[in-house]
């Protein structure tokens, strides 16, 4: 049986310089099932569909996120599911429902989701930051040339 020798197998790692530059990227969240959508934005903002993914680096892309108001939530969830706030103070505990998340803010919803599927340090809180959510079809990122996403 032949040997292997260790020297000659290298797996390649990308350095930070090595990192491709980050593209943005536009997803119409119009009739789409919130999980769902969550997934493949959280997908892409830690660059998980590239290639060249390292789980320790920043390898994603920035992504605008455009119609939230309108994103679709599947079963009872809508009356049924709870998001939790707490103040710091005592009492300062509130619940509310994502219907009432909606009518306030809807891009709330994607960004709790969103955020919840990233990493809970140092590294999640920077790919975090390169999520943009509107609630209408407008945005302000028309001069970085994003690319529309199906």
């Amino acid at each position: 049986m032949k040997q292997l020798d260790a020297s000659k197998m290298k797996t390649y790692v990308p350095s930070d310089a090595e990192v491709a530059k980050k593209d943005w990227i536009v997803l119409d969240a119009n009739e789409q099932v919130l999980g769902r959508l969550a997934v493949q934005i959280a997908d892409i903002l830690r660059g998980k569909n590239k290639p060249t993914y390292t789980p320790h680096l920043d390898m994603g892309d920035n992504v605008i996120v455009i119609n939230a108001n309108t994103v679709k939530v599947t079963g009872n969830k809508e009356q049924g599911k709870h998001y939790a706030t707490y103040t710091g103070h005592m009492g300062g505990h509130y619940t509310e429902t994502t219907k009432e998340i909606r009518e306030k803010d809807a891009a709330r919803l994607i960004s709790h989701a969103v955020k919840g599927m990233l990493p809970a340090n140092r590294l999640g809180r920077a790919i975090f930051r390169k999520l943009h959510v509107y609630n209408g079809a407008e945005h302000p990122h028309a001069a970085q040339q994003p690319t529309k996403i199906n």
